[in-house]
This record gives C-alpha cells, structure tokens and sequence, in this order.
C-alpha cells in the first residue's frame, strides 16, 4: 500500500476513469492516480469500479494491491465479496491476498471473519499474519464498541485524545495504544514506545499498536524509533507496514533507512516496494536519486513502484 497522491485538482468523471484503470497499456502511475481518483469519489460505482481492475489477475500485482488497499479505506462493505474471492485464491500473488484480508480488516464486517478465520493457517506468513491482525481488529473493535469510520477519523472513545490522536485519514490495521480503554503505553515516551515497536516477544498487533502511536506522535525522535525498527527483524509483513507509516510521516530523516532497505536485493519485494513509495512520499534529491538506481530492478513491483514513486515526486515540484 502506498504511492497515493492528495489530488486538489477537479477530478475526471468516472467512466474515464475506468476506463485508464482497466487499461493495461497506460503508464503504471497513471493507473494508480486514477484508482486513487475513483477512492476520492467514493461511490458505489467507484467502488465497483475498483472491485472489476482488483479482479484482473493477469495484471500488475503492485496495481492490484493498491486497489485492494483502496477498497478497504472506501468502508463499502459491497467489496467484501470481491476481497474474499481474492483471499481464497492461493495461486494469487501473497502481496495481493494480504492487501484483500487487510481491507477485510479494515471495513470490519462480521460476514468476513469466517473467511479470514480459515486463511489465519495459510502457508504463506505474510497472509496468515494479516489475516490474524484483521480479526484481532475485529475483535478489538468489538469490545470497545467502535466503528472503523470512527477509529480512522479519531472518534471511538480515546483515552488520550493529544499525543497518540491520529493525525491522518487512514484507516489503519490497528489502533493506536492511545486508542480505546486502558490505553496501555500511554504517557511512555518516544524512546519507550519505540522499544514496544522491536519487542519482539509481543504480538504482531500490540507492536503495529506501539508504531500507529508513534506514527501519530510524529517528529524526528519517532521517525527514527521507527527506522530503527528494520534492523535485526525478519518479520516481512512488520517490516513493510514500518515503510508504509514512514511514508505517511514524510521525514527527511528517514530516507537513508529507507535507502538501505530498497537496496538489499536479498529483502521481499513487498518490503523494497513499499519503501520505495515512501521515499516517493518523502521527495528530495536524494531520495530520488535512489529510486533512480532501480528504476530497472528485476523485481516487477520495485521497478513499478520507483515509477509510481518518481511520478509523485514529478508531480508535487511541478506544481502551480
């Protein structure tokens, strides 16, 4: 997930955008940019939309993962038949079955628990483990009596509504640990909350908790407690959802992480792709200056994603 551009310009209407979405021969970036158009729209029909292009297996895996991502921040329940279909299908690229049961997560019905209870033992980990996470937010949401709408928008009860309030419109695979009652970690500092993060005798969903609220915290001490985060782990999933919140906190300080990260050839392609995006989401001349040097890796998603990547940074210096 990743690679989304806050469009302000009018937006196209939506048979053209379709239309360029189900075009296999438009520029990636183009694609993405008009995916993430039908997700500013937000109609049943974007929706459907959405649903149609993620159905496509033939087509680019980095493409589809967006789209199932977009899905689960529509909150349309519709798309879960769509996301479930793509879960089942175990010849379907992992990168793209954990985007779907990720957004199963995020839009939280309790038609889909079925679905991700049964993929929760998949033999590829980076499923299995989303999969675990959407039902342990399921289940969260439940005993604190909150909606995914109200989670993202910073509603929901929060027993500290200042420093780990969500500063962002994201509907995220966990709540952050200021989210909720008991609001265990709150009033830890940065430093404390950052050893949450690499602890890795916690459970997957109580760290990605301990990294929303650093994400929210946001600032050059958190950013780097969260980079910190990529050393020494060898949990894939962990290690991509860490790029994806550092791309939302946009840090400078970040970049060289990041730059190591997209350049160790041996690491998963979801985890290069995704610090990818963020070094796209970041700017500057040395970031793109790494997306540069793999702008022909042989990983398909790397090299799409420093496109997408590029085209973002292309984007924001020729604005105005």
């Amino acid at each position: 997930m990743g690679g989304e551009v806050q469009e302000k310009k009018e937006i196209p209407p939506l048979q053209q955008l379709r239309e360029c979405l189900l075009d296999r021969g438009q520029p990636i970036a183009k694609r993405t940019h008009s995916a993430f158009f039908l997700r500013t729209l937000g109609s049943a029909e974007a929706v459907s939309a959405v649903g149609e292009a993620l159905l496509v297996e033939e087509d680019s895996a980095l493409l589809r993962h967006e789209l199932a991502y977009i899905l689960g921040q529509m909150q349309d329940e519709a798309a879960c038949e769509t996301l479930e279909k793509v879960l089942g299908n175990t010849s379907d690229d992992c990168m793209v079955r954990h985007e779907a049961a990720e957004a199963l997560g995020a839009i939280g019905a309790d038609s889909s628990v079925p679905a991700l209870e049964r993929f929760a033992s998949d033999p590829a980990p980076e499923v299995s483990q989303t999969c675990q996470l959407a039902l342990d937010l399921i289940a969260w949401r439940r005993k604190q009596g909150t909606s995914p709408y109200a989670t993202a928008t910073g509603g929901g009860g929060k027993a500290d509504r200042g420093l780990d309030a969500n500063p962002y419109l994201s509907v995220d695979p966990a709540p952050s640990c200021g989210e909720g009652s008991g609001g265990e970690g709150v009033g830890e500092g940065t430093e404390e909350m950052g050893k949450r993060v690499r602890d890795g005798d916690r459970t997957l969903f109580e760290r990605y908790r301990a990294m929303f609220s650093l994400r929210n915290r946001g600032g050059e001490a958190a950013a780097l407690e969260l980079a910190a985060a990529f050393r020494g782990e060898d949990n894939a999933l962990f290690k991509h959802e860490v790029a994806y919140v550092l791309g939302q906190m946009q840090h400078p300080a970040t970049v060289p992480a990041l730059g190591t990260v997209l350049a160790d050839l041996a690491e998963h392609q979801m985890v290069r792709h995704e610090a990818a995006e963020a070094l796209g989401a970041i700017g500057g001349n040395e970031a793109e200056g790494l997306l540069r040097t793999f702008m022909a890796d042989d990983v398909v998603a790397v090299k799409e994603s420093c496109e997408v990547a590029l085209d973002t940074i292309d984007y924001w210096s020729n604005r105005g």
